[in-house]
């Protein structure tokens, strides 16, 4: 379908001043080239200047057949016939010829000229492509300047190639004898050339690709990809260099025919295919890469189908074979706005082509996908696509039509642009037409710029040509009639089949299906005409788009064509912005590469096209709450996209509340996309707050709107200025309809508290149990936290329902805390950014450690847990005296913990229970509370099985051994690491009473050695200088017993010292033996 508007494109008009009937033009560089009708002369006319001043005028070497301008080089290049003789000609610096420089060199491809060309500097040349077959078509690359020429079963490519003076003057020094411009004009020049160009152009053949079942018609170019044209088909493929060699067998030369069986009777009507990506492969066109003995430099050429489509001929009644051949082939290039042009392959290219009905528009780059389809009112004779519009020619007016090339650049530069911040019309938004321009007699159409360029030509129809076609007709009818009667003859009646009917309807008796030549210029013309036609800039026909939608909302603010025409300017505006983008990076580039010292030029055309880009900007932010105030009163199919274009139009909350304000007078509400923003905005976590005003009448949106979601929408930091009393007589009303729910009695709790009724607070509040709470607080968890949704890294702030729970029920918080942590609601780092802000990180914030490590299962958590509580015990240890204060009062800071030692010891399995020769190593109350409740602490993680030892050793050492209570925990991170020999000799001096529960818990299994190795040892020695020490004795007496019952005799006799008392030794000894013998 193809939506019509009345918006008119086209600004002025005006006509060239041409003397002769111009046969062909093309445009290109700023310029227009008209080639008169069977004329050998190319004029060129300036298309950026008011009346089209005349620039040059130039020879060519034969008649001009076709004719095409290269914007990279700047050249032209022409297919020419001469004596019944076709040639490939270009010709390069052809400006020259404007100033009054009659000097030309002709030469051969390859051969660069000498004398006049290098002594004299650059002048115009004409370079001579030779070719094996006839050129019929002709293509050049606006991205690298390459040629494709298409002849009659090849495509070649030439590769444009630039030399500067000195590689020139070195390749002749080389070759003396290179071929001369032996055919060099000999006209006289009027002047020395100022500001010669240094560099030569060239080509280099650099690949060949034959078809032999194809005849191409039209060729097109751009990068690496190819298009071949012929009647009714369309061939892209894409040629990429590699440097692997390719094998013959790898070529595509020997594909097979399929798809063929069903049209083995009638091969003159293929049927109708379209083959996107790796499927275009099983098209039965065989191409192959002919070497040119240049890959060695080069490269080799890889070759992929891209697309093929063949149309089947639809004859109808009035329509000759000419009305069903394919023209106006063309390969699109577009930068996005973060590309350089000169640096870099489009990031988009599209291809384009056309029947007389319908034209079609696919993307090839990112998946080949057609993205339009047009379907013409009349028969159109030519098209043109460019940036912003698809221009066509019938014979009697010029059509524009919007194109969708926009929307795929949007979404190859931010694949992510349909999402909540960013949006854009979809590709597939159906096309519309704009306003015509009549003309009489088109003939020809070209685009530069803003600038379209039409011939029209008022032919007479000559008196034989009625006749012809009386007798054409005639003649059909009888063939008709004839085939007709064979089928029915045997027993096919063709009109009950449309395919043969239509098959029928051509003649195929009395002469060929063949595309007949194009009908020349007819003698007798009426006259003749050159226009140039300027189309409105972007920003024009945006505003008259807008001013033409505004019919449409003035009647019906819902209808689709509303939302079309607003789509189909959005899209105008981002192609404007990307050509805007495209011209700063060429005048920065100029601005660098110029080594002119004025640089005011290029800071004028830099500040103006800033003032277009910043006028562009704007227009598409109204575009964008235009769309957004479209799609906030949509179906609930699409109304999501309120969002991302009221976000795009930079618009505050409070403007777009105003926008969807319903009327006094109005029935309808407000509509689901303007909800949908709304609860998105509620739900992020702005900056923006709103005034009471604002924030009132949300609430008052939503009870009218959507009442199931007040809860949410209190809930938002943007609504901390709301009326609290208006508030909770809609929650009271809600609660009365809906019935009681923990969400709503915590949020009716925290109106009380704005209201300052503690008494009603505490009320809502223990209405419901602490776990329901914590329930309540996981679904709805901005009730406690503001500013939660931006990453660690967010400023995360704390409510006013929070801190009342910090100081009347700080276990309900850190339980609702660690269940939002575990709920991935809240990270680890911002809920301590909570405490602290609360002023609570030496209680409520380890209090909250201490819970995550009963409630994490996360390894990595659990350790950065561990060290973190650690270090907190070993402050409190440090920092805390030993005194007894038994009357100190419980500041906030210095609150009892929710979880003493006894509770982690029984409820965390990374708190491990006291060893046992601990207790004689604490003080049993010399120290204070806190004091002795960090120590039990610090020793049960010690104890447990999770901490790593070694991470907190190097805060050990802040605390002394002189104490007993630091010596324990010295003495366990000693044993932890399995030093038992030093442990067991510090121990025995510090504190040997406590060496056999030392013995009995560590020395176990694998350690029972050291009872015989290092523990006897060393009483022996210490018993012997201190013989009357009865500890040591005692300590003594039973390691004896424990060696006794793990030793041999013979074992237990060498351990016995030599200078010991054998009556001492005898008894143990004997308890060996008499074991041994039982056993």
């Amino acid at each position: 379908m193809v939506h019509v508007y009345n918006c008119h494109p086209f600004s002025s008009q005006q006509i060239v001043q041409v003397e002769q009937q111009p046969g062909l033009i093309c445009c290109g560089g700023g310029a227009l080239f008209v080639v008169a009708t069977g004329g050998c002369k190319v004029e060129a006319y300036n298309v950026e200047k008011d009346g089209c001043p005349f620039i040059c005028r130039f020879a060519t070497m034969g008649t001009v057949k076709s004719i095409q301008h290269s914007t990279m080089g700047d050249y032209l290049v022409t297919i020419e016939e001469k004596n019944s003789a076709t040639y490939l000609r270009a010709y390069t610096n052809w400006r020259y010829q404007a100033e009054g420089k009659a000097r030309v060199g002709v030469r051969l491809l390859g051969h660069l000229l000498r004398g006049a060309s290098v002594r004299g500097g650059v002048q115009m040349e004409i370079i001579e492509i030779p070719l094996s077959e006839r050129p019929v078509a002709v293509a050049c690359c606006s991205v690298t300047g390459d040629l494709l020429v298409g002849c009659e079963n090849t495509l070649v490519l030439f590769a444009l190639r630039r030399q500067n003076q000195q590689s020139l003057n070195q390749s002749q020094q080389m070759f003396p004898n290179t071929w001369t411009n032996s055919q060099q004009s000999s006209s006289q020049s009027q002047g020395q050339i100022t500001g010669s160009n240094p560099n030569f152009l060239d080509f280099e053949r650099s690949v060949i690709l034959h078809l032999p079942k194809l005849k191409p018609k039209q060729v097109a170019l751009c990068g690496v990809y190819v298009a071949v044209q012929a009647e009714l088909e369309v061939l892209v493929l894409k040629l990429d260099a590699s440097s692997e060699p390719k094998t013959p067998e790898e070529s595509l030369d020997a594909k097979k025919t399929d798809h063929l069986e069903d049209q083995a009777d009638f091969q003159v009507l293929p049927r109708h295919q379209e083959l996107l990506g790796d499927r275009a492969e099983d098209c039965d066109i065989p191409v192959s890469i002919e070497k040119t003995g240049l890959e060695d430099s080069a490269g080799q050429y890889t070759l992929s189908y891209v697309l093929f489509r063949r149309f089947t001929p639809d004859f109808f009644q009035g329509c000759s074979v000419e009305e069903t051949q394919l023209h106006s082939l063309q390969l699109y290039p577009l930068f996005t706005s973060n590309q350089s042009v000169s640096l870099e392959e489009p990031a988009c290219i599209f291809c384009f082509f056309s029947l007389p009905s319908a034209g079609y528009l696919y993307s090839l780059k990112g998946g080949v996908e057609l993205l339009s389809a047009y379907q013409y009112p009349e028969k159109v004779l030519k098209a043109v696509l460019t940036d912003h519009l698809l221009h066509v020619i019938t014979k009697n007016a010029l059509q524009c039509f919007t194109v969708r090339c926009a929307a795929v650049a949007a979404r190859m530069e931010d694949p992510y642009i349909d999402s909540t911040i960013k949006a854009c019309p979809p590709c597939s938004l159906e096309v519309c037409a704009l306003r015509m321009q009549l003309f009489i007699g088109l003939r020809s159409v070209c685009v530069y710029g803003r600038h379209v360029i039409l011939l029209s030509t008022a032919d007479a129809e000559t008196p034989e040509e009625p006749e012809r076609t009386t007798q054409r007709r005639g003649l059909e009818l009888k063939e008709h009639t004839l085939l007709t009667g064979i089928f029915l003859a045997v027993g096919i009646d063709p009109a009950t089949t449309p395919a043969l009917e239509s098959l029928l309807s051509r003649p195929f008796l009395s002469r060929k299906w063949i595309i007949s030549s194009p009908k020349e210029t007819s003698a007798a013309g009426h006259g003749w005409n050159l226009y140039v036609v300027a189309t409105v800039s972007p920003l024009t026909l945006y505003q008259e788009m807008v001013e033409y939608s505004q019919r449409f909302a003035e009647t019906n603010p819902q209808p689709q064509s509303l939302r079309h025409l607003l789509s189909e300017a959005h899209l105008l505006l981002r192609t404007s912005l990307l050509q805007t983008s495209g011209q700063q990076r060429d005048i920065e580039e100029d601005s660098v590469l110029s080594l002119q010292p004025d640089a005011d030029g290029p800071a004028e055309r830099q500040t103006a096209v800033q003032t277009d880009s910043q006028e562009l900007e704007e227009a598409l932010r109204q575009n964008c709450a235009q769309l957004g105030d479209c799609f906030s009163r949509g179906s609930q199919m699409d109304c999501h996209l309120a969002l991302p274009y009221y976000r795009m139009s930079g618009l505050s909350v409070t403007d777009i509340m105003a926008r969807n304000r319903p009327l006094p007078s109005s029935p309808h509400s407000y509509g689901p996309g303007f909800l949908f923003y709304l609860k998105h905005y509620l739900l992020e976590e702005t900056e923006q707050i709103l005034s009471q005003e604002a924030a009132d009448e949300v609430i008052d949106i939503f009870s009218q709107s959507e009442p199931s979601q007040l809860v949410s929408v209190c809930a938002s930091p943007s609504l901390i200025n709301i009326s609290p009393a208006q508030t909770l007589r809609i929650l009271q009303h809600l609660e009365d309809t809906v019935g009681v729910s923990v969400p709503l009695t915590t949020t009716m709790a925290t109106m009380m508290l704005r209201l300052d009724d503690l008494p009603q607070y505490t009320r809502l509040i223990e209405r419901h149990a602490e776990m329901l709470l914590v329930y309540g607080f996981i679904e709805e968890p901005r009730l406690l936290l503001h500013g939660r949704g931006g990453g660690q890294h967010t400023h995360i702030r704390p409510t006013a329902l929070t801190r009342q729970l910090a100081k009347s029920q700080p276990g309900l918080l850190v339980a609702a805390v660690v269940a939002l942590h575990e709920n991935d609601k809240v990270q680890l780092e911002q809920a301590d950014h909570i405490f602290k802000e609360l002023g609570c990180e030496n209680c409520l914030l380890v209090d909250f450690w201490e819970a995550m490590l009963m409630a994490s299962s996360q390894e990595t958590i659990i350790q950065e847990l561990l060290f973190r509580v650690a270090s907190v015990y070993i402050d409190r240890l440090t920092n805390t005296t030993s005194d007894t204060h038994t009357n100190e009062p419980h500041t906030p800071s210095r609150r009892r913990p929710l979880k003493s030692a006894d509770d982690l010891i029984n409820s965390c399995s990374h708190y491990g229970a006291l060893y046992p020769w601990l207790t004689v190593l604490n003080p049993a109350h010399t120290t204070s509370s806190q004091h002795q409740e960090a120590l039990y602490k610090l020793q049960s993680l010690l104890c447990g099985p999770s901490l790593s030892v070694g991470s907190v050793v190097p805060l050990m050492e802040r605390l002394s051994e002189e104490t007993l209570w630091g010596f324990s925990l010295h003495l366990l991170c000693a044993t932890r690491r399995g030093q038992y020999d030093g442990s067991i000799e510090k121990l025995l001096d510090r504190c040997p009473q406590a060496i056999i529960a030392y013995a009995n818990h560590q020395l176990q299994d694998k350690h029972m050695v050291l009872w015989w190795q290092k523990l006897l040892p060393e009483l022996c020695n210490r018993t012997r200088a201190a013989a009357d020490n009865g500890i040591l004795l005692a300590a003594l007496k039973e390691t004896l017993v424990v060696v006794a019952m793990e030793t041999s005799p013979t074992e237990f006799l060498e351990l016995m010292p030599d200078d010991g008392t054998a009556s001492y030794f005898l008894p143990y000894l004997l308890t060996c033996s008499q074991r041994r013998l039982m056993a």
